[in-house]
C-alpha cells in the first residue's frame, strides 16, 4: 500500500476520526486539510471564508491539497467535504491514491453538526435546508470518486476503521 488513502465524504461524516485512527492502524501518518490549511495561513477556516469567500478557501484548499500529497507518501488524508467540487482536486486524489467515501444519511448529518459553531457554510438559519442542498450536490461526485464507499453512521469507529483497512489490504 503505497498510495495515499483520501477520505471523503460530507462534513461531519467522520473523516478526521476516522482518519486519525485509520493512519494508527495502517502505521501512516495523517494529514487533515483543513488543519493544514489552519497550520500554513494562521487564520481559521471561518475567518478565511469572511475575508476571502468560499472561492478563496477552495483555492487555498487544492494548495495545500498538492503540497501533502507531493511532501508525503503513503499517508491517510482527510479532505474537506467540498474539496471534489474542483474537478482538479478529483483528478489528482484518485491519480496519487485510493479513495474513501464516509456516507452518512442527511438526518445523521443534521444531527452531528446541529451544534457547530465552525463550519462557515452551516452558520445560516435552516441548516437542514444547506446540508440537504449540499448532500444532492457532492453525493454523486463523491460516489463517482470513490473507490470503497462505507457508512459511518452509528456503528463504532474503530469497526468502520478495520472495515476500511480490511477493503485496503491486498488480497
Amino acid at each position: 500500500m503505497s498510495d495515499h488513502i483520501f477520505l471523503i465524504g460530507p462534513m461531519g461524516a467522520g473523516k478526521s476520526t476516522v482518519g486519525k485512527q485509520l493512519a494508527r492502524t495502517l502505521g501512516r501518518p495523517f494529514f487533515d486539510i483543513d488543519h493544514e490549511i489552519v497550520k500554513s495561513t494562521g487564520a481559521d477556516i471561518p475567518w478565511i471564508f469572511d475575508m476571502e469567500g468560499e472561492d478563496g478557501f477552495r483555492i487555498r484548499e487544492s494548495k495545500v491539497l498538492g503540497s501533502v500529497i507531493d511532501a508525503h507518501t503513503a499517508a491517510v488524508i482527510a479532505t474537506g467535504g467540498g474539496i471534489i467540487l474542483r474537478a482538479s482536486n478529483r483528478e489528482v486524489m484518485s491519480a496519487t491514491g485510493r479513495v474513501v467515501y464516509l456516507s452518512a444519511t442527511k438526518a445523521q448529518l443534521y444531527e452531528r453538526t446541529k451544534k457547530d459553531k465552525k463550519r462557515p457554510l452551516l452558520q445560516v438559519t435552516d441548516r437542514r435546508a444547506v446540508i440537504d442542498e449540499l448532500f444532492d450536490l457532492r453525493d454523486p461526485l463523491y460516489r463517482s470518486l470513490a473507490d470503497f464507499v462505507f457508512t459511518s453512521g452509528s456503528i463504532q469507529i474503530q469497526r468502520v476503521v478495520d472495515d476500511i483497512a480490511e477493503q485496503l489490504s491486498p488480497s
